[in-house]
């Protein structure tokens, strides 16, 4: 598999990827499946999540790999050796978009920092993925999902009455990288609409990302300072329903909902409960009705209590795990989850890009990369020719 001519909107952008693990190669992969040209510059160790994420296919080439790096080329520089760096500083000028995710101080310290690139090439995007952003008291502390997760304040409600819980995968990871990526592209398009071409550098932290993205809706008691009234709504609105063999999920909001729910459970008297009838006071004793039909939901089989439901209207689904999810009847339809064949390892199962665009189609079109895969190929594509190539491996700058 190949990218010979990407048609994605992104086509014709190059990205210089300096990133590890999750936070920022997600950002870059997805650059990489709406048409970008990605290349991952790896030290000479590689990404970690080469060495993580079983199951390898083999050393330095694991399952968690494939998921964060396809639709990327990689080139091996060490950016410790003078030659490396001059080597990046040579070419930055045939990029449009930089992604790093280092502590604040590491860019400065190689001499790559935002204004030494631009000083070289004035239209360069630079994104600044990191913790805590680029000042303030924890800015030079490590980060990691499960201490953003801890401090950004959720997780006492999610553990319920139990102990803190955090979300099982690295939701704070994630939610920073789809963020960098919308600050990608709107860096891009102001880019193209400034008379002088002029690029910016853009930072991401994670303690901004993941609290945009989590507490709106925490935030609502304390939108109207001092004023705080905690409730226990979220919890009812955000909690599975057992059932006779398992869990379903689903909200009553709307009037016709509450009645389409009433009818598949047989309790209409509950439809005509002054509490319950209209929105308004349903809402206002939500946490008593869901404790009344819990009762009934338990009665029922989950698959049939959703083929019911959804008969009748009534908003409810499954509590799917990973298997069920990717054998449902719609996601097949929507091959939301692609198995391509990879011709080093055979079939390689991708989740497919999110994005549905009519002329210019997101795509996957590259497997993800052994380390030092394409270094040459990415050099020659550069202008380096195969002297300088020779020289730079020699000189142990380049693999």
């Amino acid at each position: 598999m190949s990218r010979s001519d990407p048609r994605g909107p992104l086509a014709g952008i190059r990205v210089l990827d300096l990133t590890s693990v999750v936070s920022g190669p997600m950002c870059t992969q997805q650059l990489g499946d709406l048409g970008a040209d990605v290349v991952k510059l790896e030290s000479p160790g590689g990404d970690q999540t080469r060495y993580s994420g079983a199951p390898f296919k083999e050393p330095l080439f694991s399952a968690m790999h494939t998921q964060m790096n396809r639709n990327k080329r990689s080139l091996v520089v060490d950016l410790k050796s003078d030659a490396g760096r001059n080597l990046v500083l040579d070419l930055i000028d045939r990029f449009d978009v930089v992604v790093e995710n280092f502590r604040p101080a590491v860019m400065p310290r190689l001499g790559l920092d935002y204004a030494t690139l631009a000083a070289r090439h004035p239209g360069l995007i630079f994104c600044s993925i990191n913790g805590f952003g680029s000042d303030g008291p924890y800015a030079d502390l490590p980060a990691y999902d499960q201490l953003m997760q801890g401090l950004v304040g959720i997780m006492p409600a999610q553990g319920g009455d139990g102990p803190p819980q955090p979300v099982n995968g690295p939701i704070a990871d994630k939610t920073t990288a789809v963020t960098a990526v919308q600050a990608i592209l709107a860096a891009l398009f102001e880019r193209e609409r400034d008379p002088e071409g002029r690029g910016q550098r853009v930072e991401v932290a994670m303690i901004d990302a993941y609290a945009a993205f989590a507490l709106p809706d925490p935030m609502t008691p304390r939108a109207f300072p001092p004023e705080v009234l905690e409730t226990a709504m979220s919890s009812a609105f955000f909690s599975a329903w057992e059932t006779a063999d398992g869990h379903v999920v689903g909200l009553i909001i709307q009037d016709h909902q509450f009645a389409a729910l009433c009818r598949v459970l047989d309790r209409n008297d509950l439809a005509e409960d002054a509490r319950f009838k209209e929105m308004g006071t349903r809402l206002g004793n939500y946490i008593e009705l869901v404790g009344l039909l819990k009762e009934e939901v338990r009665k029922w089989q989950s698959a049939a209590f959703v083929a019911r439901a959804r008969e009748e209207g009534a908003t409810f689904g499954p509590v799917n795990d990973i298997d069920a999810f990717l054998t449902d009847p719609h996601v097949r339809h929507r091959a939301t989850v692609r198995v391509l064949e990879d011709e080093r390892f055979g079939p390689t199962q991708y989740l497919a890009p999110p994005w549905r665009f009519d002329r210019t189609p997101a795509s996957i079109d590259r497997h993800a990369p052994r380390l030092g895969e394409h270094s040459d190929e990415v050099l020659r594509e550069l202008g380096l020719g195969e002297a300088a190539i020779v020289r730079l491996k020699e000189e142990g700058a380049v693999r």
